[in-house]
This record gives C-alpha cells, sequence and structure tokens, in this order.
C-alpha cells in the first residue's frame, strides 16, 4: 500500500511538471493532457517493456489514468497560483523523480534482477518521462545536460541498497533513499554544482 501511493504521488508530480512545461509552450487543453501523460508514464512504460510486464502498468490500472487527468485539470485551472512556471517545473519534476526512483528499484527487486539493473531501472523510470517530454516540447532533456539529473538518481538507488542492510522497515528505506535523490538535486541547483563538460573550446 505505501509503496502504491509512493507510485501515485510520483505520477502527480510528474503529470504536473508536464503541464506546466506544455502551458510554457502555450500549447491547447489536448496537447497539454499529452504532454502530461508521457511524463507521467514514459519512464515506467519503458521499464515494464525492459522487465517483460505486459501490458505495461498503467494499462491495467485505470487509477493512473484518473491521476493524471485530475493532475492536469487541477494545474490548468490553478495555473495562476502556479504562474512562476520555472520554479514549479523544478519543484515538481525534482519530487518526481526521487520518488519514481525508488518505484524503479523496487519493480526490478520483484523481477529478481542484480541491485546494478535494479539502480538502472530506477534511474530510467525517473528520467525517461522528461526525456519524452522535452523531446515533444522541443528542449534539450535534462539529462543530457550538465545538471545533477541521473546522477542524483544512481546516488539514491545505492543508498537504497546501503539502507537495506541495515534497516528492516522498507517504508522507511524507501522515504530515505527518495529523500537523498531529491536533496542532492536540490543542493546542486543551489550551489549551481554540475557534471564536467567534454568540450573544450579551442584557443
Amino acid at each position: 500500500m505505501f509503496f502504491q501511493i509512493l507510485d501515485i504521488l510520483g505520477t502527480i508530480a510528474f503529470a504536473i511538471s508536464g503541464v506546466l512545461v506544455a502551458l510554457n509552450k502555450r500549447m491547447d487543453p489536448f496537447g497539454v493532457l499529452i504532454i502530461a501523460f508521457v511524463t507521467a508514464v514514459g519512464g515506467g512504460s519503458l521499464r515494464d517493456v525492459l522487465i517483460g510486464i505486459q501490458p505495461v502498468s498503467w494499462m491495467t490500472n485505470m487509477t493512473y489514468v484518473y491521476v493524471i487527468f485530475g493532475a492536469t485539470v487541477f494545474s490548468i485551472v490553478f495555473k495562476s497560483k502556479l504562474n512562476f512556471l520555472r520554479k514549479s517545473l523544478f519543484l515538481f519534476d525534482t519530487i518526481g523523480i526521487g520518488l519514481y526512483t525508488v518505484v524503479g528499484i523496487e519493480k526490478g527487486i520483484v523481477a529478481d534482477l542484480h541491485p546494478i539493473i535494479c539502480i538502472s531501472l530506477g534511474t530510467m523510470t525517473a528520467c525517461f518521462g522528461g526525456v519524452i517530454r522535452d523531446i515533444l516540447c522541443n528542449e534539450i532533456p535534462v539529462i543530457f545536460r550538465k545538471e545533477v539529473y541521473a546522477t542524483a538518481c544512481i546516488i539514491g538507488g545505492f543508498t537504497y541498497f546501503l539502507l537495506r542492510e541495515f534497516m528492516a522497515d522498507t517504508n522507511f528505506v524507501f522515504i530515505i533513499a527518495g529523500t537523498v535523490v531529491i536533496v542532492i538535486r536540490l543542493i546542486a541547483v543551489k550551489f549551481k554544482i554540475s557534471l564536467p563538460s567534454l568540450y573544450k573550446e579551442n584557443t
């Protein structure tokens, strides 16, 4: 039950982040809904395909569809309250990657996969909905920029498996690992920490 709550919260966060990007691009209501939908379920759908879950999770549970639709309507109705789009987008996107990282890892564990593969699935679940969103909105995906994004998910994944060795309560493991992802992302943006670029200007 707790795991499902995390999954739903992650879906809401990513759906809202998708709506904010679409509104910023001045899309019509249908376009906004599509961007919200692919942002919320894109990473999880790819994960499910890779581990052989058919149909993918959101197709067998209408709760996800209702939640995405509700989050979209809410965001459109209260868009004036979310008018500080850049900060709102960053906040909801950060919450989304934190929650979806642990959701993806847990799916990998259920499939009896190696911890490294589970962390990869968690990172993919967290990041690839945003990748699809950004590509459809003609933006360079955040994961391909210098920003600390996927790196935060990977560190949170390692934290998850480290905590499992010392803590019996998996609910606390979920919360702490997800929080680690969120905090690392917040600190990286606050203090402008980024990965080094491989590009060097010719002198």
